[in-house]
C-alpha cells in the first residue's frame, strides 16, 4: 500500500486527494484495504511526505525537495547507509523499517528527514530505481511445508521465498540460482525462481560462480566470444613475423609462481660491450589477437580483469587466448610487444626502444628455481639470472632513494586437500626472485608511460595512465596517533612523508604488528586508479606511470599496447578521445576494486573453513580493530580475521574509548588497544554467517 500509494503521488505531484478520492484511483474495493489506505496515508503524512489541506493530501513539496538518489550498502546489523550520487554531506542512514524492498547495492530514490543536531543524516526509501542483482546465489533450505533460498551475498538481507512449482529439480541443500525475483512488499519475503542448479554446497563450481554472481562477474563466456577465439589460428603468418623484431635466438625466459597458467612477461639480458647491459622485457602481445570492437574485446573490457580466487580463476579472455595462443610458454614462437632498454651499472637508462616482436621462450623458471640459483645452486642460464639479480638490486636502491615507499603487504598461500578442503594456510615468502621479475616490470610501465607522457616531439597523445594521488592530511594524522600509541614514530607534517613511510616500513620489518602497520598505512592513502590525467604515481615516487605488463589479465594493458602501437605507427586505428578513456578508465577501476573484494572474500572463506576444525584451539594474535561491541583479531600465522565480543570480556565493565583506540575496563582500567599483541582461543565458528568467535586467554 505503501509502495503504490508514493508512486500515485509522484505522478500527481501538484494535485490534492480526499481518501475516497484514492480509494476509486487506486481501485480498492475490500474494507480491509480501505483500512489499510487510511493508515498508511496517515503514516505518510507524519513522515512528511505527504501534507494536508483540510481533508485533502498532497506529495509535500520538502519531498519534491529534500529527495536523493544513491546507492544502498547494509550493514550485518541490519540497518543501512545509502552513498549518494552527489556530495550532500555524508551517507544517508536508513533504519531497517525504512529499507522497503531494497537489496545493497540497488539504486534507490531516497525521502530525507530532518537531521537532528549531531546525528547522522536519515532518510527513508521510497523508490527502488534499478536492481543490481538480476540473480541470485544461495542454498535451498525447507521449513516445515515451505521452500526458500538463503543468500550467499549478505546484502540480500531476506530469504527468498520458492514456490514448489518454480523449485526445477533442485532439492534441499543444493547451492542454486535464483532469478525472476519479485518484492512489492517490504513485510513479505521476496519469491523467485530456481533457473540453475550448482550442486551440492561447497562444491569448486558452485563458490566459483556464487562469488561471479555476487560481484556483478559474466560466470561464462557468450557463444560469439568463444566462437571468435577458436576462429584464430595458431599458426603465425610469415608476413607478420617480417614486420617484427625476430628475437627468437636470444635467450628468454619467464619466472613464475609454481601454479602459473598464464605467462605474460619473459625477461631477456645481455651484456654489451661498452659494460652497458641490454634488458629485455617482453609482453604478450595480445593487441595482436583481440581487435578492438570484436566480441573478444567487448567482452574483456565487460570483465575488466581477471579474478584469482583461491583455487580457480575468472579469466578475462578465453582460454585459448590466456592459457594457449598468447601464453609465453617454453619452447614455442610467441608474438610480443618488447621494451628494450639499455641501463649501466647504476641502474641508469641509457637508452630505450620500444618494438613489436617474436620470442621462443627457452625456459619456463618458477620463482622457486630462480631463487635457488641467485643462492648459489646451478641452473640453467645461470649467468642471466644472476646478472638480472644485481641489476634488479641496483634498481630497487635507486628507486627507494628517489621517493618509492615498500609497503609489506603479507599473503597466504593455502593448501587444500583432494575434496578441496584447506588443510594448510602458510605466509607466503616474498623472495629476491620475486622482486627481481617486479623491478623490471615495474621499469617497463614507467618507460611506456614516459615514451607517451613527454614525448620528444612534444606531442602527448590521450593515454591510460595509473595514477597514484597524494594521502589526505587528516588520514595522516590518525595514522600518525596510532603508531605512536605502538612506540614507533610518523611525523604527518614532516615535509618528506615519503621518508617517513620509509623509515616506518624499516622498523617494523619483521615485527608481528608489521601487517597491522602496513595495512592502517594503505588504507590512509588514497587509492591507486586508471585515469587519461597524469597526476603521477605517489606510492612508487614516478612522475610517469602505467600498466602495460599483463594484458591477458587486465584490460588497462591491453588498452595501453592498442594506444601504445597506434601512436609509434600513426597509420593504424582510430585515436581514444579523452572523454571514451576516462570512461574506461573509471569503469576499469571499478572493475579493480570489485576483484580485489572477490579475491579477498575467497580467501577468507577458505581461512573460516579451515578454522572450523580448530575449535578450542589457541592462536597468537594481535588486535586490528576495536570497537564498542567487540575487539576484532588478527591471527600472526595464517592472518584470519574474528571477534571477541565485549560480553566475553571478562571480569570487568568495558567500555570503548574511541580516542586511545581501546577498551578499557571501568574498575580495573585495563586497556585493550588497538596493535595489542594478545593470546586467543577459538570458540565458534558460523560458516554460513562467515563468522569467528575468540575469546582471550590470559
Amino acid at each position: 500500500m505503501k509502495k503504490k500509494l508514493i508512486s500515485f503521488f509522484k505522478k500527481n505531484k501538484s494535485r490534492l486527494f480526499k481518501l475516497k478520492e484514492l480509494q476509486k484511483k487506486l481501485s480498492i474495493n475490500s474494507d480491509h484495504e480501505y483500512s489499510s489506505l487510511k493508515a498508511t496515508v496517515h503514516l505518510l503524512y507524519k513522515e512528511g511526505f505527504l501534507e494536508k489541506a483540510g481533508k485533502k493530501y498532497k506529495l509535500a513539496t520538502k519531498s519534491l525537495q529534500n529527495k536523493i538518489t544513491g546507492t544502498l550498502q547494509i550493514n550485518k546489523a541490519g540497518y543501512g547507509f545509502v552513498v549518494p550520487d552527489q556530495n550532500i554531506g555524508g551517507d544517508v542512514f536508513i533504519a531497517a523499517r525504512n529499507m522497503s524492498t531494497a537489496f545493497g547495492g540497488d539504486t534507490v530514490e531516497v525521502v530525507l528527514f530532518a537531521q537532528q543536531k549531531g546525528k547522522n543524516i536519515e532518510g527513508q526509501i521510497i523508490d527502488i530505481i534499478n536492481r543490481k542483482r538480476k540473480e541470485i546465489v544461495g542454498v535451498l533450505k525447507k521449513s516445515k511445508s515451505f521452500y526458500f533460498v538463503e543468500p550467499d551475498d549478505m546484502q540480500v538481507h531476506r530469504d527468498i521465498y520458492i514456490n514448489k512449482s518454480k523449485l526445477n529439480g533442485a532439492k534441499e541443500g543444493d547451492k542454486v540460482i535464483v532469478s525472476n525475483i519479485c518484492w512489492d512488499a517490504p513485510e513479505l519475503n521476496p519469491e523467485g525462481e530456481i533457473t540453475n542448479i550448482l550442486g551440492p554446497a561447497g562444491s569448486k563450481e558452485s563458490e566459483v560462480i556464487s562469488l561471479s554472481i555476487e560481484f556483478g562477474f559474466p560466470v561464462k563466456f557468450p557463444k560469439k566470444v568463444l566462437q571468435e577465439a577458436e576462429a584464430i589460428p595458431f599458426e603465425i603468418p610469415e608476413w607478420e613475423i617480417k614486420n617484427r623484431l625476430d628475437l627468437r635466438d636470444k635467450v628468454v625466459f619467464t619466472i613464475d609462481p609454481d601454479d602459473a597458467k598464464d605467462f605474460d612477461d619473459a625477461l631477456s639480458i645481455e651484456r654489451l660491450n661498452n659494460g652497458n647491459y641490454s634488458v629485455g622485457i617482453h609482453i604478450a602481445d595480445v593487441s595482436y589477437y583481440v581487435k578492438e570492437n570484436s566480441e573478444l574485446d567487448k567482452h574483456a573490457l565487460t570483465r575488466g580483469n581477471s579474478i584469482y580466487l583461491v583455487d580457480s580463476v575468472v579469466p578475462m579472455l578465453p582460454e585459448k587466448i590466456s592459457n594457449k595462443i598468447c601464453s609465453l610458454v617454453e619452447a614455442e614462437d610467441r608474438l610480443t610487444y618488447s621494451v628494450l632498454v639499455e641501463l649501466n651499472h647504476k641502474g641508469r637508462v641509457i637508452n630505450y626502444d620500444i618494438r613489436k616482436t617474436i620470442i621462443n621462450s627457452k625456459k619456463r623458471f618458477t620463482y622457486d628455481q630462480a631463487q635457488k640459483i641467485i643462492l648459489g645452486e646451478e641452473g640453467d642460464y645461470k649467468n642471466e639470472i644472476l646478472m638480472l639479480n644485481e641489476l634488479a638490486r641496483t634498481l630497487r636502491k635507486k628507486r627507494m632513494k628517489e621517493g618509492s615507499i615498500e609497503f609489506s603487504t603479507p599473503e597466504i598461500k593455502i593448501r587444500m586437500d583432494e575434496n578441496r578442503k584447506p588443510v594448510e594456510i602458510i605466509k607466503k615468502e616474498l623472495k629476491e626472485s620475486n622482486m627481481l621479475v617486479e623491478e623490471f616490470m615495474l621499469l617497463a610501465n614507467k618507460i611506456i608511460a614516459q615514451a607517451v607522457a613527454a614525448p620528444k616531439d612534444g606531442n602527448v597523445k590521450p593515454f591510460i595512465y595509473r595514477v597514484h594521488d597524494v594521502p589526505d592530511s587528516e588520514k595522516l594524522q590518525e595514522f600518525s596517533t596510532f603508531v605512536k600509541s605502538l612506540g614507533y614514530t610518523f611525523d604527518s607534517k614532516s615535509n618528506s612523508k615519503v621518508s617517513q613511510f620509509q623509515l616506518l616500513m624499516n622498523q617494523i620489518k619483521g615485527k608481528e604488528e608489521e601487517s597491522l602497520i602496513n595495512e592502517l598505512a594503505i588504507r590512509s592513502m588514497a587509492k591507486a586508479v586508471y585515469s587519461p590525467k597524469n597526476i603521477g604515481h605517489y606510492g612508487l615516487g614516478f612522475k610517469y606511470y602505467t600498466h602495460f605488463t599483463s594484458p591477458i589479465r587486465r584490460y588497462a594493458d591491453l588498452i595501453v599496447h592498442r594506444l601504445l602501437f597506434q601512436y609509434l605507427d600513426s597509420k593504424a586505428g582510430k585515436h581514444y578521445s579523452l572523454d571514451e578513456l576516462q570512461k574506461i578508465s573509471d569503469y576499469i577501476s571499478q572493475c579493480e576494486r570489485n576483484a580485489v573484494d572477490a579475491e579477498r572474500l575467497s580467501v577468507k572463506m577458505k581461512q573460516i573453513e579451515y578454522l572450523s576444525n580448530k575449535i578450542g584451539e589457541e592462536f597468537k594474535a594481535i588486535i586490528s580493530g576495536v570497537t564498542h561491541f567487540g575487539i576484532f583479531v588478527k591471527l600472526t600465522d595464517i592472518l584470519a580475521e574474528g571477534l571477541v565480543k565485549v560480553r566475553d570480556l571478562e571480569g570487568d565493565f568495558y567500555i570503548f574509548d574511541e580516542k586511545k583506540y581501546a577498551l578499557i575496563g571501568r574498575s580495573t582500567k585495563k586497556q585493550y588497544r588497538l596493535g595489542d599483541k594478545i593470546f586467543v582461543q577459538l570458540i565458534r565458528v558460523d560458516i554460513e554467517k562467515s563468522e569467528v568467535d575468540f575469546i582471550i586467554k590470559e
